[in-house]
């Protein structure tokens, strides 16, 4: 299965919790029916992306880096690529690459959607439509801080930083009802 069509399989076949999350749903389905090319980054007018909240062995705390280009703390994730064999696969390749750590396992569910405006890699403005899922650390994780990230810490679940934007505060609601 190629990575487009896993996306719309998920999507297709995702229980959303509430309105909101069912229409940012039937939006990216629309788009991806639209755009063959949808998860590559090449697609100017707006791509898929996959994000991971890591969460520790305890599920009380998550991973978060302090992203170089937006100057705050969000969860780890980002483009995917043409290799990865399916969305997770993306995110979670995603997550490790940028926390260093060895032995996450991602939940295949999909927690959330969170569609944002941003200027990535590319240099123009686009839309990045995040798919949103929960990856678990091993006990005694051990962090390495990427090129990608200026840090990387461990956060309260339920005590995110100050001024975390709606994306990643949804998604560690959603990591708090599922734990």
């Amino acid at each position: 299965m190629s990575l487009h069509a896993s996306a719309v399989e998920m999507l297709t076949a995702w229980d959303t919790p509430d309105p909101t999350q069912d229409s940012l749903r039937h939006a990216v389905l629309a788009f991806l029916a639209a755009r063959p090319d949808g998860c590559l980054r090449e697609c100017l007018p707006g791509h898929v992306t996959g994000s991971a909240l890591v969460v520790d062995d305890t599920g009380t705390r998550t991973l978060l880096t302090l992203h170089p280009r937006f100057g705050r703390w969000l969860q780890l994730g980002g483009h995917c690529e043409a290799t990865d064999d399916d969305i997770v696969a993306a995110a979670l390749r995603e997550a490790v690459e940028e926390s260093g750590v060895d032995g996450l396992t991602a939940d295949p569910a999909l927690a959330a959607l969170h569609v944002h405006p941003v200027t990535c890699s590319l240099g123009v403005p686009t839309r990045h439509l995040d798919m949103q899922f929960i990856v678990r650390a091993p006990a005694g994780a051990d962090i390495r801080v990427s090129d990608e990230s200026l840090d990387l810490r461990w956060w309260p679940l339920d005590a995110l930083p100050e001024g975390s934007d709606f994306g990643l505060t949804q998604l560690a609601s959603a990591a708090r009802a599922r734990l």
